[in-house]
């Protein structure tokens, strides 16, 4: 029997007001539901702001390093559950079992990051003027705060804003995706058993444009963290802004990797494989645009043509599989969508481009990892995130052309150069326009202790991770003391 699940609200599991629920999906069986889940209406979003609002002052009366044992303990409990809490993410996403371990593996690094954190929480002490005044500065939570998150990394990118946040001294009120809602479940059952006081932790299913809304518009909420597509991200910032709040997002991306004449063509292709078509390319720093000197293409595009053939796709619980189905039909539609916009356009497919159907993969939302030629800087394929196993391969002439055409589009995440050009490397870095930056190595690597965002309109505010990571959730007040 398929279970039936609840928000999380005061340290009880409490049925919607609605009393209508939605199901999360197993999306490589999409007639295997995964449980129910509540439809939850703007009465109990607020319920549970209020509950957060009401746990805020004990909350806050605790030390970081008093808080931090919870986060010792989770990384405790992540470590002895790593398989079990793996199967259930790739069960949920779609993803392989090992991506999955490599998530689990992840997460557990930030908690660390985060709980090295717990005893640099400090303000400055500075001269004052006046020989009779001591000067200095406090650091001070915001009060209750939002966090919204993804389907991609359904454990990790909840964690990377839950753990900072209540670390920091707020109280959360956290709205997962409904695709990933089993997962959240599970992440709010570990904080639990990891000892999490009542009222800190509230978790609340629901349409984001009913809960996230409310989230957005309700003054209580003094921060709010996202990750999620550009076009909400940037509505809900103008929200939250609005009204006076702060405001964290990271959203889209572009990201484009290029490569040289002097390139290590064999590593430049496993680091592409690694970054765009691994994971079915859901990851908002994986490589989506190949820009390479035309002198190298054709041997670039036979070597990327191979090697995307060569990965195996199937159900993400089976030995050897190395993309599983992308995460919901939405998902299946935007990749069938861009694949047909390309061909339109005047792009070749060199391979893939098509949903996947044999050997019963018509159960779910697979797709083949596609390599799509002729591109241009005008095609929608070269502008729009598409967020599966697709990259668009683009020729230019000179290096000065491939970084101009890196920098044409309205995101700034993430980017990857391949070449043995110390100097080409060092501009590279100084030119390119994204907040993080790679030479020979894949698009999406990042290690939590240096911050991550991006430029344009793929970030808003204060950037996650790094010594950094707890600034967004914090206040500075400044002290004035006569002797």
């Amino acid at each position: 029997m398929t279970s039936t699940y609840h928000n999380y609200i005061g340290g009880k599991w409490i049925p919607s007001e609605s009393e209508k629920t939605f199901a999360s999906i197993n999306p490589g069986k999409a007639n295997e539901i995964l449980g129910y889940f509540p439809n939850s209406t703007v009465y109990d979003t607020r319920s549970a702001i209020k509950v957060a609002e009401e746990a805020f002052p004990f909350w806050r009366s605790i030390t970081p390093i008093q808080r931090v044992d919870i986060l010792y303990r989770l990384i405790r409990l992540l470590e002895d559950e790593k398989k079990e809490v793996a199967l259930l993410i790739s069960t949920e996403v779609g993803k392989t079992v090992t991506a999955a371990e490599k998530e689990v593996d992840a997460t557990i690094q930030a908690l660390k990051h985060f709980s090295g954190a717990a005893n640099r929480l400090a303000g400055e002490t500075l001269p004052s003027i006046d020989p009779n005044y001591f000067t200095y500065t406090i650091k001070e939570p915001l009060g209750a705060v939002g966090v919204i998150t993804p389907f991609n990394f359904p454990l990790g990118i909840g964690v990377y804003k839950i753990a900072p946040a209540m670390l920091a001294g707020n109280t959360v009120v956290y709205k997962p995706p409904n695709d990933t809602a089993r997962i959240a479940i599970k992440l709010v059952e570990l904080f639990e058993r990891a000892g999490m006081p009542a009222g800190v932790l509230n978790l609340v299913f629901g349409d984001g444009d009913v809960v996230g809304k409310e989230m957005g518009e309700n003054a209580s909420l003094k921060a709010i963290s996202f990750t999620g597509s550009t076009a909400v991200g940037l509505k809900l910032g103008q929200t939250v802004s609005a009204r006076g709040g702060k405001m964290q997002a990271e959203l889209g991306g572009k990201n484009a990797t290029i490569l040289l004449e002097d390139a290590n063509l064999d590593e430049a292709i496993n680091g592409i494989m690694i970054s765009g078509m691994y994971n079915n390319g859901q990851s908002c720093t994986g490589t989506s645009r190949v820009i390479v000197l035309e002198e190298i293409a054709e041997v670039v595009l036979e070597k990327l043509k191979a090697a995307a053939q060569a990965i195996r796709v199937g159900y993400g619980q089976d030995e050897g599989i190395e993309n599983g189905a992308v995460a919901n039909e939405k998902q299946l539609h935007t990749y069938l969508h861009y694949i047909q916009s390309a061909k339109e356009a005047g792009a070749k497919i060199e391979c893939g481009g098509k949903r996947l159907t044999e050997n019963g993969l018509d159960q779910g939302y697979f797709v083949a990892p596609t390599v799509i030629s002729h591109v241009t800087s005008d095609m929608a394929i070269a502008q729009e995130e598409i967020f599966g196993p697709v990259v668009a391969v683009m020729i230019v002439q000179s290096y000065a052309e491939a970084i101009q055409l890196a920098n044409d589009t309205s995101f700034g995440l993430s980017s990857s150069i391949y070449t043995n050009d110390l100097a080409k490397a060092q501009a590279f870095i100084q030119q390119i326009e994204v907040g993080v930056a790679h030479v020979n190595i894949p698009s999406n690597y990042y290690e939590n202790q240096l911050p991550f965002g991006g430029k344009k309109q793929s970030s808003i505010g204060l950037r996650e991770q790094g010594s950094t990571a707890l600034d967004f959730w914090l206040d500075t007040k400044a002290v004035y003391i006569k002797s």
